[in-house]
């Protein structure tokens, strides 16, 4: 049953196509030790969810196999683009409309014709960095990639840019032989972080992670990590480009014409005279929207006051005085830091 299913994700737009058990997860110890850690800041749901995680049986009782997808999300000549002084920086993913809705009609669709081809009594969940899975652990079981240094999932057909789904099943299905870590001595990612988020190998504290700073934490910003945000206002990918295994990356067919180019370097000045439905206009249907106005606008001071110039100054002095008072803080620090750097 395996060659259908493959088949049948190809034509649906999936990258790549592999099997593995629902046993639990190799990581499973080492998640409850990072769990106990704290190192998972304010990601509640992680802990709420920490059973499940390591425990497929738990996600659905009586599944047999997961089969892993990958979703390419490479695009061309991305080393070539080339940014205004005064824009910011988004994560290449969320350059597109949201992948969890793109894929998502596709996984749905995949679900059905696995539960079709199994017959009567096979049931299947599927999921796309929403359900309580422990996919990249899942997803190197399966063949799809590898994890490397930095934590994230590397593919050698597709480097760093991989969006990765699952279906969890009942059907048994002959699970496809893992990926050996590839990482050799390389330490790029390491040395890449901004923040010294990865803190070893293979251990990573969202704490100090731009990508956790920008869209999960929902409060303040530390001022120890704010010059090193630079510009950078959703997300980061400084880990991921500078992995070796980019060399192979290729552009991604399903998500090019997804691609919101208005997304690549935004305007900062331009952001911070959004208001609520403004925000919510620009940015529907793509990630972005989930940081929420006041969580964007924050990290748009941020990257104001670390380099704007006089010119910001009229539109963040009417931040300082918005009515969320999380923008208001930020705008704040930001006219202090151009005025520090006026002065000097």
């Amino acid at each position: 049953m395996k060659e259908p299913i493959r088949q049948r994700a190809l034509q649906l737009g999936f990258d790549d196509c592999r099997f593995t058990t629902a046993a639990p997860p190799a990581s499973a110890a080492a998640f409850q030790d990072w769990l106990a850690r704290r190192h998972h800041g304010e990601m509640t749901w992680l802990e709420r969810t920490a059973p499940k995680r390591t425990d497929p049986q738990l996600v659905l009782p009586g599944a047999r196999s997961i089969i892993e997808l990958t979703v390419n999300y490479g695009v061309e000549n991305a080393k070539s683009e080339i940014r205004n002084l005064k824009s910011g920086v988004v994560a290449r993913y969320a350059q597109f409309n949201d992948y969890h809705n793109v894929i998502g009609a596709r996984l749905k669709l995949l679900t059905e014709f696995v539960d079709q081809l199994g017959g009567d009594g096979t049931h299947s969940l599927w999921y796309t960095d929403t359900g309580p899975l422990l996919e990249r652990d899942h997803a190197q079981r399966a063949g799809l990639g590898f994890i490397g240094k930095h934590t994230n999932l590397i593919s050698r057909r597709f480097g760093n840019w991989v969006l990765l789904a699952e279906i969890v099943t009942s059907l048994e299905l002959e699970p496809d032989g893992p990926e050996k870590n590839r990482c050799g001595n390389c330490v790029r990612c390491i040395e890449a972080c901004p923040t010294q988020a990865i803190t070893a190998p293979f251990q990573l504290d969202a704490r100090r992670c731009i990508s956790y700073l920008t869209i999960e934490l929902k409060g303040s910003i530390l001022v120890e990590f704010r010059s090193a945000i630079g510009v950078r206002i959703f997300g980061c990918d400084d880990c991921l480009a500078a992995c070796p295994w980019n060399r192979f990356a290729r552009e991604g067919k399903l998500m090019k014409a997804q691609a919101r180019p208005e997304l690549a370097a935004p305007d900062l000045t331009e952001l911070l005279q959004l208001d609520d439905a403004g925000f919510k206009s620009r940015f529907a249907g793509t990630p972005i929207l989930r940081a929420k106005r006041r969580g964007l606008l924050r990290n748009v001071c941020v990257a104001l006051g670390n380099i704007g110039d006089a010119s910001a100054l009229p539109a963040l002095q009417k931040s300082a005085t918005d009515a969320e008072p999380l923008i208001a803080e930020h705008a704040q620090w930001a006219v202090a830091q151009i005025q520090s750097r006026i002065q000097s």
